[in-house]
C-alpha cells in the first residue's frame, strides 16, 4: 500500500524527492501518512479535495483484496 500511495503522490507533484509516505499498523487497521513540499499540497489534495478522494479510493479499493483497512492521512 505504502509503495502504491508514493506512485500516485510522485506523478502529482513538482517536487518528488520530497514525497514521504510513512505506515503505522494500528490493530486491523493501516494509516498512511502522506507528506509533500508545501508548494505541492494543493496539486495532492485538489479542487475540493477529489484528488485526494480519488487517492483513498484506489487505496481503500486495494486493501479490499488483502481484507485490510487502510487511512491515508495528509499532512
Amino acid at each position: 500500500m505504502k509503495e502504491l500511495v508514493e506512485v500516485i503522490a510522485k506523478s502529482l507533484v513538482e517536487n518528488p524527492d520530497e514525497v514521504v509516505v510513512t505506515e503505522k499498523e494500528t490493530g486491523k487497521s493501516i494509516v498512511l501518512e502522506l507528506k509533500v513540499a508545501p508548494s505541492d499540497m494543493g496539486k495532492v489534495i485538489g479542487k475540493q479535495g477529489r484528488i485526494a478522494k480519488a487517492i483513498r479510493s484506489v487505496v481503500k479499493a486495494a486493501a479490499a483484496k488483502e481484507d485490510k483497512k487502510v487511512v491515508v492521512d495528509i499532512l
